[in-house]
């Protein structure tokens, strides 16, 4: 069977981009991936997305954006998309995933990044508890606890900047001994009495408390090993985002650390019928109301490549 469209992803990006399609009749086709909802099904209370002023838990915003979606006529297929590919002569995508291969004319990809973490043992089960990767999103839940940033580059230094407006303290934790942030970056966050850098310094165990919630992280120092436990109520992860586009092939230009490039302002990739909304094309941002914002974006520029294609 042929689609019209074809949506992979199915964060706020994903969804936004479902929910117009659905609404423009071209009843697209979503493909979930395993992790249903993105990365928000790991956030908790959400209170930056407009229209709930007493907040919503990450997983309920996603089901509400699902069910919406699916009420305008979006279906959904529950499986993970290996590689999407062109067919020369018809033009078609052809979207392969573990249980088959579909066809489409348009196919709008909204596949997210992915944070990184260390890789530590109970890191999983702390998302949400204790461990973020996102200072906007959960910084205020910390309002005069110690808290640290793990990182050395702009990144880490703008999110431990940003949470001084909360924590009673922030400690920035770097595993070498001077940042890799910008000049001006590295003043403004060493000139800032809360902010207190550790340096040679690396995360390698975390310790809970009975309620499963963060209560010290262990601190290895990376010269001698020796070990000292820091008691801090959150771990910020600011060691950077990988985004899922690597199964596109060359369809898609990416940047140097692996997003996808769009073509002036706009969704469209540098494949005609093939677009990009969302973490996987936003190196900057990241925030759920952006991602929506480019969801929008993609599913009206998706509606006039097939009509112009009709």
């Amino acid at each position: 069977m042929e689609e019209q469209l074809i949506i992979i992803g199915t964060g706020p990006a994903g969804y936004t981009a479902a929910i117009y399609a659905a609404r423009a009749n071209l009843a697209p086709l979503v493909f979930t991936g395993s992790q249903i909802g993105g990365q928000l099904t790991t956030t908790t209370e959400i209170e930056n997305f407009p229209g709930f002023p007493e907040g919503i838990m990450g997983p309920d915003l996603m089901v509400n954006m699902s069910m919406q979606a699916e009420k305008f006529g979006a279906r959904y297929a529950y499986e993970d998309v290996l590689s999407v590919t062109q067919e020369a002569c018809s033009g078609l995508f052809v979207v392969t995933s573990n249980g088959g291969a579909y066809k489409a004319k348009a196919v709008i990809v909204a596949t997210g990044a992915t944070a990184r973490y260390l890789g530590l043992p109970g890191e999983k089960e702390l998302i949400g508890h204790g461990l973020t990767a996102c200072a906007t999103c959960d910084g205020a839940f910390y309002r005069g606890m110690p808290v640290c940033v793990v990182g050395g580059g702009d990144s880490a230094c703008e999110e431990a900047s940003f949470l001084t407006r909360f924590a009673s303290k922030v400690y920035l934790v770097h595993r070498r001994g001077e940042l890799r942030a910008s000049k001006s970056m590295q003043k403004r966050v060493l000139d800032d009495p809360k902010i207190e850098p550790l340096w040679f310094s690396t995360p390698v165990a975390y310790k809970t408390d009975g309620s499963g919630e963060l209560e010290s992280v262990t601190l290895a120092d990376t010269r001698t090993g020796e070990q000292r436990p820091l008691e801090v109520k959150c771990v910020f992860m600011a060691i950077g985002h990988s985004p899922n586009s690597a199964f596109l092939g060359d369809l898609v230009e990416r940047d140097s650390a692996g997003f996808i490039v769009t073509q002036g302002g706009s969704s469209h990739t540098k494949t005609p019928g093939l677009f990009a909304a969302g973490d996987v094309a936003d190196p900057v941002y990241r925030q759920a109301i952006s991602a929506a914002g480019m969801g929008c974006r993609a599913a009206l520029d998706a509606e006039r490549y097939l009509i112009e294609q009709a």
